[in-house]
């Protein structure tokens, strides 16, 4: 008998920008496991068509109650080439890395912290909906700060590394609409993150995301605008038997 839920999904990548408005610029997949000891595993893989092309690879582990990170692993390829791969590891008191890349070689790094890491950003769209479940159920729309985060390239797109690169940022809850996509009509929580200037090389462009209103909190569809003028939806969804 399993002990375990399993979601499997996909998620469409496509511009915004007036000469490919609606176009196609890549996919991802993912399945999430939530395991009867209160540990999730999610699996995703992103390709982004967009010169220079990438591929990504992701296996993460967190806490599902809490979203606490547990371990992960990222592998990419930029351009048709090998970029990088490395290991994650986070505890109450430390994020480690180990991994190689091709401008680094063999590297590590080893981050303390004074309180436990609340999320690992590894660049998975459906990864980002999560943070959604930092909000709980009854919450009244507002904002709050996310300290110590680890993102695993500051890269808009996620496209160098991996590695390990601390981030503070903040995350706004706008309210609820009811809202259709591909995979189905759902009711979602609406939310933006704010407050990225001073913690990477470039400010991400505005960011906002719809994510359903379930315990899971899958994404549902989001847009970054300014330079990137990008759009993601969910456009398959399935709860395994």
């Amino acid at each position: 008998m399993r002990t375990h839920q399993t979601w499997r999904g996909r998620i469409a990548y496509t511009s915004k920008k007036p000469d490919r408005m609606d176009e196609d610029r890549g996919r991802e997949t993912f399945t999430l496991h939530e395991q009867t000891d209160g540990t999730s595993v999610l699996h995703a893989h992103t390709e982004i068509d967009d010169a220079p092309d990438v591929l990504r690879d992701v296996v993460a582990s967190f806490e599902t109650d809490t979203l606490a990170p547990i371990d992960g692993f990222s592998r990419l390829s930029v351009g048709g080439v090998y970029e990088g791969c490395g290991w994650f590891q986070f505890d109450a008191g430390h994020a480690r890395f180990k991994g190689h890349n091709s401008k680094l070689g063999p590297n590590s790094r080893e981050i303390a912290l004074t309180s436990r890491t609340p999320w690992f950003g590894h660049h998975a769209i459906i990864n980002d909906g999560f943070l959604g479940r930092l909000f709980p159920m009854d919450a009244k729309p507002g904002k709050i700060s996310l300290k110590q985060v680890m993102m695993s390239s500051p890269d808009h797109r996620g496209a160098t590394g991996p590695e390990l690169f601390p981030l503070d940022f903040g995350i706004v809850y706008e309210g609820d609409e009811t809202v259709r996509v591909g995979a189905g009509t759902f009711e979602a929580r609406k939310f933006s993150i704010v407050d990225t200037a001073e913690g990477l090389p470039e400010e991400h462009p505005p960011y906002e995301m719809w994510c359903a209103k379930t315990p899971q909190g899958f994404f549902l569809q989001g847009g970054v605008a300014g330079y990137m003028m990008t759009w993601y939806e969910l456009v398959e969804l399935d709860r395994l038997p």
